[in-house]
């Protein structure tokens, strides 16, 4: 009985096809701005997912907090307060840490040839490449060997390499940062933006001894400093763990009194990252919420026109009652009809929605994902709508008077 109805309602709606055209374009409109609204968000989502794991995995960043010297407090990170010390203590004696890389950084300018470029200069350890999930693209990175000679040796990334040497491999040349030579050793592989915008491929990384003595500075004061340390958990669970054993440990070796504020700060990129997500997230379901408005908007278009269709149909619906017909077969066709038109419009708009979700992820650059989730359930949305605004129109065919319909001209 289900396919007759079908074809009864398609062959209804063939009638006034430009009127029926015109009801189905609010769902249309609501299910294609759905699922391109959606894609948009669920694309900023991954995006933020990449970013975040470009980054590295259970990151912990400590940097310098402030000082109290004679009753002036120095801002964060103004005063140095951390060590390499500090960050191979902190690698030998918390159980809950997996990696350590001390960081001094500053800006230089590069030289090779006629070519120059201004960027950031990283002095670090060889943990630092694992704990940022840095792979080299060619040739090699450094070793705790060259730490301890502060040889002067160098990995470019890739924003780096282009811009000083173009296509050709820079690995065994050698480049000048300020005045010192040094030789490249590697290339690190794309990595792209991070959350905050910034590029990552426009860094140069050379060993700590030797961005201190040859291209940061460092005086006798204070030769062993360091202006972060970066941190990689055991494990997302021991996260907690290792910021706690941290503060712990810096609290003793720095002697800093109960109540004493730190002169260094702990900060859980884990933390930072989630809460961007979820404002990806949420604001991905706001776009859907805003965007279904016109899912209902079409619904009430579906009832208007079936009420129409109710009035111009009464005498058909009085000879159909008069040969034996029961008020569910009228209430079925009705609406039947409804959903149909509500259907063909779910599949017009989800042809129309992925479309839209590719131009713009073509013409405008935007990250876009499209999943087969979000066009079933679209499209189970524009049915439901043909039933609930169709139920109406239908039940009130159903229940003419079948005397009162014939007598309707």
């Amino acid at each position: 009985m289900f396919w007759p109805n079908v074809s009864m309602a398609l062959a209804a709606l063939k009638l006034n096809r430009f009127r029926s055209a015109l009801t189905m374009l609010g769902i249309v409109i609501g299910v294609a701005a759905v699922i391109a609204m959606v894609a948009i968000g669920s694309g900023a989502t991954d995006r933020i997912q990449q970013q975040i794991a470009s980054m590295g995995s259970n990151l912990l960043v400590v940097t310098s907090g402030s000082q109290n010297t004679g009753g002036l407090r120095t801002g964060s990170g103004f005063a140095v307060t951390l060590t390499s010390d500090d960050a191979q203590a902190i690698a030998h004696e918390c159980p809950a840490v997996s990696l350590v890389a001390p960081l001094s950084r500053g800006g230089a300018q590069l030289v090779y040839a006629n070519n120059n470029w201004g960027t950031s200069v990283m002095g670090t350890t060889p943990d630092y490449f694992p704990l940022r999930e840095l792979e080299i693209a060619s040739g090699r990175a450094f070793t705790d060997q060259d730490v301890d000679a502060a040889a002067k040796v160098v990995v470019l990334g890739k924003t780096v390499a282009d811009n000083l040497f173009g296509g050709v491999d820079p690995v065994g040349q050698i480049i000048r940062i300020k005045s010192a030579p040094f030789t490249v050793i590697g290339t690190i592989a794309p990595k792209g933006q991070s959350p905050t915008g910034q590029d990552q491929d426009d860094v140069v990384i050379v060993p700590l001894t030797s961005a201190k003595k040859k291209i940061l500075g460092a005086t006798l004061a204070n030769a062993g400093s360091v202006q972060s340390i970066l941190v990689q958990a055991a494990s997302h669970e021991a996260t907690i763990t290792a910021e706690t054993q941290i503060r712990d440990l810096l609290h003793q070796r720095h002697r800093i009194q109960p109540a004493q504020d730190d002169d260094f700060t702990v900060r859980n990129l884990e933390e930072l990252f989630s809460a961007q997500e979820s404002s990806a997230r949420v604001m991905s379901t706001l776009l859907a919420a805003i965007a279904s408005v016109s899912l209902f908007v079409g619904g009430i278009g579906i009832m208007n026109i079936m009420m129409v269709s109710v009035t111009e149909r009464t005498r058909e619906i009085g000879i159909r009652k008069a040969i034996g017909a029961r008020m569910n077969d009228i209430m079925t066709q009705f609406l039947v009809e409804a959903v149909t038109l509500s259907a063909a419009g779910g599949i017009v708009g989800i042809i129309v929605g992925i479309t839209a979700s590719l131009l713009i992820s073509h013409f405008a650059g935007w990250s876009t994902e499209i999943g087969p989730g979000v066009i079933a359930l679209s499209f189970f949305f524009a049915g439901m709508v043909g039933v609930f605004f169709g139920y109406y129109p239908a039940r009130r065919a159903a229940s003419l008077d079948p005397i009162t319909s014939l007598r309707y001209e």
